[in-house]
């Protein structure tokens, strides 16, 4: 303890804390904050020194010092951490008048200052309040700046200590009562304030001392003068915030005023708290809180009665309750948190009336709502919401008056009152206020709001205030869930809700809510049926409800959405099933069977949508199960009346509604039941009277539903149909509107018009196929159709046109049914539908162009319709219809909807007019081809989905010529196999010409296959992958046609029909791999087509072929025409020989022609492609010539760098590189050029002419030539060239490697074209190898000119060629090791770089490892630094099985290199040294572990980071040969090292940090420190984060002064050296490590050395230190070792005051 002592004597402690204290104005967060957090630890140890030393800074005030706000934070912390028994009043008086004086030095109101020495004075206060108290009252008496800083002071006293302040609030009242009339108004809010926490103290100490009344009837005085102050004075004020303030102070003291004072304020105090309703949300939560209080103490005292009279309390009250709307008019978070909280707060106040006056507050409630003014209203019914379970019991007798006053508000507009009301409901039923026919209205307003939809549109102008926004599907969600509580939780309300709600799905208003109260019935009917079953019987006993039938039409019609929200249809279904015993009684077990299959179909609404036909669909369904119950009942009266209940449901939709359509199919479906004529007539007038033709749905709902009448009633129909035709515009009205209205005329005839189209189209479709002939006989043989088609309106024409199709497709059925009959005046309707199919040029209507596009397509399918029955097509006609309809292959794309059923029923009509034009087949395939060659502009358009379209239209009529070839003629026209086919006995007819014309196939030659290849075989490389599929099985179709079909006289069968059919079946495979797998690779898809296609053609089809490729070639579509190139290519090479010399140059110009029209440069190269596969399969030297002559000419007279597209004669050298005798001359022609520098002769057989030019220019330009064709040789060389390559590597390879430097020299003299061009050979001759990977290594750093880059750049060519090609290193190293000779600098660093990362491949071949072993340690003494540490490189890269025999060989070089001038060859000789030592036998290692050890910490202190890291790394990689007879000098060299590691473990480097964890974690086994091993694993020593190396920090010297006490001094020297490290983290660092190791030890002698010492130290660092993190961290050793036991007299020091 007395060496504690002394040690604590003799250190600065004083100057450290004044250090301490200076450094919270430092320039630096980080510093101020260390500082900070360093002076509170050591406060409670001696606050008085602390104080002592901020007191010292703070005498020059603000002016003088930076940062008060932490002094005065640091001299409160200080304060609190006094001992109350020692406490100097003397000295905390001055404390005091500090603070005090620097506040009354300043006006400033609130500064971070100021409120830090509020801070100390209420510390202060808390231990000696008089003190504190006093040094404020000396500032209160008279005016002062300080006033208000003053009472801020009390105000924050009295909020931390209430006990001490209450007994105390006399002598303050006493001071401050006398200075009130004399405050300013923008200083009243604090004095306001501070009353309000004063008595707050006062109310805190009542409630936790409720025995000792701590107020006596002085205070009781002075607090009601300053009561009466603030409320005839401040709170009059005209300042807001003094009135806002003042009236938040009223309400914390009307509880400590007497009675008499508050009677007597609360006729003023009341309305100015009232007033403050007219301003913001938190005022008015503000006074809604004083405003509880004061009703709390006016009504619930237990001294007297309430002081207030209700009479009294309704100004309160309808002030309150519009105040309630705050919190529906708040969305935003913050303002909704506001409104709450003052909702509930006037719930509060309404809650404390009611308890006291609960029926004058009912009755005053229920007034307000017969007001029906909006905010009155919404309040009343909103706090009635509240008090009602809270009041039941008051309000028992009263539930007659709420309920007629609620039914007064029904009719209420307001979105807000509704919404308040419906609330309000739900709470009365649920406590059974509500019964009998008042349940039952309620219960409707409540399915009236449920039925509110998103397009409603509410009446809220009548409101006078808005208040808040409640939109219709808010009340409509509110309404749901009140009216499924009230179905499922109330028992009760069962006998109210059925059947009542039974009539809420009939009226119309209520449309919107079926789905939800067919949900409640059936829970109703769930619920009831399983302890009543007689539940039936109710809804038998009550006439008001509607009967079965009514139910039933309804909810048929209902169903018509089935994406109804709240799944309505599966709603209706449910609820059917259980309402089933209602209806016959046979109709349960179908309903049973069938329901569930449609509640299946819609019960996936996502799903459903996919599907671009549900609705038809689903309404079909409906019609369906309608028609089928209707079968199953087999009750006529039952059908009747259900008849009459569809009839009078009429009026609940709208003629625009959907669901009216739905209906007319409905009543049409049972009328076709019902036999009596007279009811069917009446009903179908009722139908047609309703219905609103000018509406499309409706329209074709009305013709659907005719139809589905007239198959039981088809005469019944017409005649009304006729009458409904002869009256056509015959009412006066009608023909009085008509004289003034063109365009009324017009549009009302177009809809009669169309109505009737349809209803006769429908009526023939569903009308019985044998009764029907006459009928359309007497229509279309007539006048009567004409009548139909003078309409203008799209809609309109697309109403007649489907009337016709309808015509055409009841034709078809009578002839599928065994009826048939041909269609008069065919053709004239064909022209009616192509007449109205165009566009009127007085067309005006807003959506024609959309509109336009769907009466085309539907007239497509009509003229399909109409083609495909009897008679045939007369030629005319059928030019006609193919004239008016191919253009719509060139319609846009969008609207896709409208534009692909166009596109598809064009098609289909296609397909029709070939099936059903032609006499036999000759004349069909003319027809075909006369079509397809129409089509070929489509099917080679630039535009994908015209080529899509054509391809389309192309398979589909070549599948349907293919069906007649095969399945033969049928005399009716049939499509396809039918009983009327008269097949062709091919066995038996050898000879057709004996055969009758009609059976007469076409011949081979018919179809020009040859033409039609070239065409569509592009198209199997289509960029489309539709295209590419459909071209694919368009060629299997023609071909499977060409081999059906006979060949001519004379011609003998071939003998190698097998491969065609096998070519053919192969092609038939990959059409079956397109159709499964689209992923499949389209190249390869392509090429399995031409091989088949090559089979397939004949030779004249093949000559053909060849001769059309011209336009294919030169296709705008880039993948087609390389398709077309490769298509060649392949026949050529394997029918080339079969070509005549007239057909090979021919073939040849074709291509030449195609070459020289493309321009884009890879389609170039391949078209030069197929030139040379040309010459190579046929006639090589005439082609080959001719582009050498070319080029050599084109070198001479043109500018080649300026051709457009490129040099096409560039691109011939690849038919050079592919010859299979030049190739390989060739390519030794071109590494001798490259080698010499300059060629001496020129090469003969270029084609230059020596009259034209000089011999020099010649040598030049064969130079030139050479280098392009060296490039285009690598590029373009084929397996030919590449095989020469191959035979050539090594000395290819050398040479361009050779090369490399020199160019690099070049290019940094600024000559840069040398090394391009190289380049360019280079990555042609990756190309050429396949070597993809070195082509990527010279693209990337390939023209840098650092020496760096590209000596990597060649070590990275030779790595990769060394994994590619190992067999070639071995010749490739017997070249480099010579070239390392070289007199140049460039060469031998070129070849060293090489030579390096070969020699880590020579595994194979130790002979010549040992020449470059021998050769690479010559060199490492060469006078190039980039060699040596090249050489270095390539030694420590030697095989792992040859290490071992040149380990003390390479350590002995990197020992001597790690004493290398050169900083850059010291740095790769550590990095050598790493990866020796991984492998590295321990006797090679022993001898030089301690010079290397020695070396390396040398080291570990570089500037260069990678040089630190990688020196940590290996002096760790050196512990493993630390062992044996070398540990304990080891040892040594670790505990000298072991300082530096644990700083530089947070370096600024993160490599560095790395590398020191690692090399700790090898330490620890070696050190043998228990836990030392658990601490290095850790996560504190793997984190970057400071607080964590701290962490570490201090756990490890922990274990390092336990364990390691004799270290410690040799430790501390070296971490002290550190603090004049060149980085200011490795300072920090050090300060932090030497403050750990002096706060741990209690070793005397140490601290005895260096406690003093680093204190000292880390003043000065303090002082001086120019970097913020060095002055921060010694701002935390402070802490530290002021913090440690080793010093505990400072605990005593004060400061030298002199």
């Amino acid at each position: 303890m007395t060496s504690s002592s002394s040690l604590g004597s003799s250190i600065p402690a004083p100057e450290a804390v004044q250090v301490l204290v200076s450094s919270l104005a430092d320039e630096s967060t980080m510093v101020r904050e260390a500082s900070m957090a360093s002076l509170k630890e050591i406060s409670p140890l001696n606050p008085l020194l602390v104080l002592d030393c901020c007191s010292a800074v703070s005498r020059g005030g603000r002016r003088r010092f930076g940062n008060m706000a932490g002094v005065f934070q640091v001299m409160a912390f200080g304060v609190r951490a006094l001992d109350r028994d020692n406490i100097d009043a003397s000295y905390i008086c001055k404390l005091a008048k500090i603070a005090t004086a620097e506040i009354i030095s300043s006006k400033e109101l609130n500064a971070d200052w100021q409120r830090a020495a509020t801070s100390l004075l209420v510390a202060i206060g808390l231990h000696l309040p008089d003190l504190m108290m006093e040094e404020i009252f000396l500032h209160l008496s008279g005016p002062s700046s300080a006033l208000p800083s003053m009472i801020q002071i009390l105000a924050d006293f009295a909020s931390a200590d209430a006990l001490q302040f209450t007994p105390r609030l006399k002598g303050v009242l006493s001071r401050v009562l006398p200075i009130l009339g004399n405050v300013r108004d923008f200083h009243r809010p604090i004095f306001a304030n501070a009353f309000k926490c004063w008595c707050q103290a006062v109310w805190q100490c009542n409630i936790d001392f409720p025995s000792n009344s701590l107020i006596d009837g002085d205070v009781m005085s002075f607090l009601n003068s300053a009561f009466e102050l603030l409320l005839r004075v401040w709170a009059a004020s005209r300042d807001l915030k003094v009135r806002v303030s003042s009236v938040e102070a009223l309400g914390q003291m009307v509880g400590l005023i007497t009675r008499t004072q508050l009677k007597t304020a609360l006729p003023r105090l009341i309305p100015t708290i009232l007033e403050l309703y007219k301003k913001d949300q938190d005022i008015a939560l503000t006074a809604t809180y004083s405003l509880y209080n004061l009703l709390s103490v006016s009504l619930l005292s237990e001294t007297g009665p309430p002081l207030l009279e209700f009479e009294e309390l309704t100004v309160i009250l309808s002030t309150l309750l519009p105040v309630i709307c705050m919190k529906n008019d708040s969305k935003e978070h913050s303002d909704f948190s506001v409104g709450l909280k003052t909702y509930n707060e006037v719930q509060r106040c309404f809650l404390t009336v009611g308890s006291i006056y609960p029926e004058d507050l009912f009755s005053f409630l229920l007034n307000k709502c017969r007001l029906k003014e909006e905010p009155l209203t919404f309040g009343a019914l909103c706090v009635l919401k509240h008090l009602l379970p809270r009041s039941s019991e008051a309000w028992h007798n009263k539930r007659p008056l709420l309920v007629d006053a609620v039914k007064s508000l029904l009719e209420e507009q307001s979105l807000v009152i509704r919404k308040a009301l419906s609330e309000l409901i739900v709470v009365m039923t649920s406590h059974c206020y509500l019964v009998g026919q008042t349940a039952e209205l309620f219960v409707e307003y409540l399915v009236r709001h449920c039925a509110l939809l998103e397009h409603d549109r509410i009446d809220l102008e009548s409101s006078q205030v808005k208040v808040g926004s409640v939109c219709p599907i808010e009340l409509r969600a509110i309404c749901e869930k009140g009216l499924l509580l009230l179905t499922i939780t109330i028992p009760e309300m069962e006998h109210v809700l059925w059947p009542f709600l039974l009539k809420m799905i009939i009226p119309r208003a209520y449309t919107g809510a079926v789905a939800l109260v067919c949900r409640c019935i059936a829970e109703l009917c769930r619920h009831r049926s399983s302890y009543n079953n007689n539940m039936f019987d109710d809804f038998k006993d009550r006439t008001e409800v509607p009967n079965p039938e009514e139910l039933f039409a309804r909810l048929m019609v209902l169903l018509h959405n089935p994406l109804a929200r709240e799944n309505q249809a599966t709603q209706i279904l449910t609820v059917l099933c259980y309402l089933a015993p209602l209806f016959p009684r046979n109709i349960n077990l179908f309903w049973q069977d069938e329901i569930p299959k449609m509640k299946a179909y819609v019960s996936d609404p996502e799903d459903l949508k996919l599907d671009p036909s549900y609705q038809e669909t689903w309404d079909d369904m409906i019609i369906n199960f309608l028609a089928e119950s209707l079968d199953v009942i087999q009750d006529t009266d039952w059908v009747i009346s259900l008849g009459n209940a569809f009839t009078k449901q009429y009026t609940l939709y709208t003629p625009d509604d959907e669901h009216s359509a739905l209906l007319h199919r409905c009543l049409g479906i049972l009328l076709q039941k019902v036999n009596d004529r007279a009811y069917v007539r009446g009903k179908i007038d009722w139908m047609y009277k309703q219905a609103n033709i000018t509406i499309p749905t409706n329209r074709l709902g009305l013709a659907k539903a005719m139809g589905l009448v007239a198959a039981s009633h088809l005469d019944t129909v017409l005649d009304k149909l006729k009458n409904i035709l002869d009256n056509v515009g015959q009412s006066i009205f009608q023909r009085f509107l008509a004289l003034f209205s063109e365009s009324y005329r017009t549009e009302e005839s177009d809809d009669v018009h169309a109505a009737l189209a349809l209803m006769y189209g429908y009526a023939a479709r569903y009308a019985p196929s044998m009764v029907i002939e006459a009928r359309i006989d007497a229509l279309v043989g007539t006048n009567m159709l004409s009548k139909l088609l003078h309409v203008r309106h799209p809609t309109a024409k697309q109403a007649v046109i489907t009337a016709i199709d309808l015509l055409g497709r009841a034709v078809i059925n009578a002839a599928e049914n065994g009826a048939p009959f041909p269609l008069k005046r065919r053709d004239q309707l064909l022209d009616y539908i192509l007449t109205l199919m165009g566009r009127d040029e007085t067309d005006d209507f807003a959506d024609s162009s959309l509109e336009l596009l769907r009466t085309q397509a539907l007239a497509l399918n009509a003229c399909t319709t109409l083609v495909s029955v009897e008679p045939k097509l007369t030629i005319e006609t059928r030019n006609h219809v193919m004239k008016a309809t191919l253009g719509f292959f060139s319609l846009p794309n969008d609207p896709i909807d409208v534009i692909n059923p166009l596109i598809d029923n064009l098609i289909t009509l296609l397909c029709a007019i070939l099936l059903t034009s032609g006499e036999d087949g000759r004349s069909r395939a003319e027809q075909l081809l006369h079509m397809l060659r129409q089509i070929d502009q489509y099917v080679s358009s630039y535009v994908d989905y015209q080529r899509r379209r054509g391809c389309l239209a192309v398979y589909e009529m070549l599948v349907k010529f293919r069906m007649l070839c095969v399945s033969g003629y049928c005399a009716l026209g049939c499509r396809g196999s039918c009983t009327h086919s008269k097949q062709i006995d091919r066995t038996l007819h050898g000879n057709f010409s004996n055969l009758p014309s009609a059976f007469v196939s076409p011949s081979r030659e018919a179809l020009s296959l040859g033409d039609r290849v070239i065409m569509y075989l592009p198209r199997c490389a289509d960029t489309d992958s539709e295209v590419r599929k459909i071209s694919a099985q368009i060629l299997d179709q023609l071909f499977s046609i060409s081999l059906s079909l006979p060949k001519p006289l004379g011609t003998s069968v071939d003998g190698d029909i097998e491969s065609c059919y096998g070519a053919l079946s192969s092609l038939e495979d990959v059409i079956a791999i397109l159709r499964s797998d689209s992923s499949i690779d389209p190249s390869e898809v392509f090429n399995r087509i031409v091989a088949s296609v090559c089979i397939l053609l004949t030779k004249d089809e093949l000559v053909d072929t060849l001769h059309g490729c011209t336009p294919a070639i030169c296709d705008r579509i880039k993948q087609s025409a390389e398709g077309a190139i490769l298509a060649v290519i392949e026949f050529v090479t394997k029918r080339g020989a079969e070509l005549s010399g007239t057909n090979i140059s021919r073939t040849a110009q074709s291509l030449l022609s195609a070459a020289g029209h493309v321009t884009e440069k890879q389609l170039r190269l391949e078209v030069l492609g197929a030139i040379s596969s040309l010459s190579e399969n046929t006639n090589t030297k005439v082609v080959f010539n001719e582009v050498l002559t070319a080029a050599a000419r084109d070198i001479v007279t043109k500018d080649i760098s300026r051709l457009r597209g490129g040099w096409p004669m560039q691109d011939a050298f690849h038919a050079f590189s592919q010859h299979m005798v030049l190739s390989v001359p060739f390519l030794e022609h071109l590494i001798s050029v490259l080698n010499q520098t300059i060629v001496s002769k020129s090469d003969p057989g270029k084609g230059e002419n020596p009259s034209l030019v000089s011999e020099t220019q010649l040598v030049d330009e064969i130079l030139q030539a050479a280098i392009f064709a060296l490039t285009a040789f690598f590029r373009g060389g084929g397996k030919v060239g590449k095989r020469a390559v191959e035979q050539r590597y090594s000395s290819v390879l050398a040479a361009l490697i050779l090369q490399f430097g020199n160019c690099h020299g070049l290019a940094s003299s600024g000559q840069h074209e040398p090394l391009r061009a190289l380049l360019n050979a280079f990555q042609a001759f990756c190309e050429c190898v396949g070597d993809l990977e070195m082509g990527k290594i010279l693209a990337r750093d390939s023209e840098q000119n650092e020496k760096e880059k590209w000596i990597n750049l060649i070590g990275d060519l030779a790595g990769c060629i060394s994994m590619k090609r190992p067999k070639e290193v071995q010749n490739i190293c017997k070249i480099f090791t010579k070239s390392l000779n070289l007199r140049e600098n460039f060469q031998r660093e070129a070849a060293a770089a090489a030579l390096s990362e070969f020699v880590h491949y020579s595994n194979g071949f130790s002979s010549i490892l040992e020449e470059m072993v021998e050769v690479l340690c010559r060199h490492v003494s060469d006078e190039s630094p980039t060699v040596r540490c090249l050489c270095l490189r390539g030694l420590v890269k030697i095989p792992s099985v040859h290490i071992y025999q040149y380990t003390t060989q390479v350590l002995g070089v990197i020992l001597a290199l790690l004493d290398d001038l050169d900083e850059s060859v010291q740095l790769t000789a550590v990095s050598c040294l790493l990866m020796i030592l991984e492998t590295s036998p321990k006797d090679a290692v022993e001898p030089i572990l301690l010079n290397l050890s020695v070396r390396l910490r040398n080291l570990q202190m570089s500037m260069n980071a990678k040089m630190r890291a990688d020196a940590f790394a290996a002096f760790g990689a050196l512990s493993n040969y630390g062992i044996g007879a070398h540990k304990d000098a080891f040892l040594e060299q670790i505990h000298a090292t072991l300082p530096r590691l644990i700083l530089h473990l947070h370096d600024d480097d993160l490599a560095v940090r790395h590398a020191c964890r690692n090399t700790l974690k090898r330490f620890a086994l070696l050190m043998e420190i228990e836990g030392l091993l658990a601490l290095f694993n850790s996560h504190s020593i793997n984190s970057d984060h400071r607080s964590d190396y701290e962490d570490f920090v201090r756990d490890f010297t922990r274990q390092f002064v336990q364990y390691l006490p004799s270290r410690v001094d040799t430790y501390m020297v070296s971490t002290i050296q550190a603090f004049d490290a060149p980085w200011p983290i490795i300072q920090a660092n050090a300060i932090y490590v030497s403050s750990s190791i002096l706060s741990l030890s209690d070793d005397q002698n140490i601290l005895a050395l260096y406690y003093a010492q680093v204190f000292g130290m880390l003043v000065g660092k303090m002082s001086r230190s120019a970097d913020a993190v060095v002055r921060a961290r010694s701002s935390s050793a402070f802490g530290l070792l002021l913090k440690s036991t080793n010093s505990i007299s400072w605990r005593a020091a004060r400061l030298d005051r002199s």
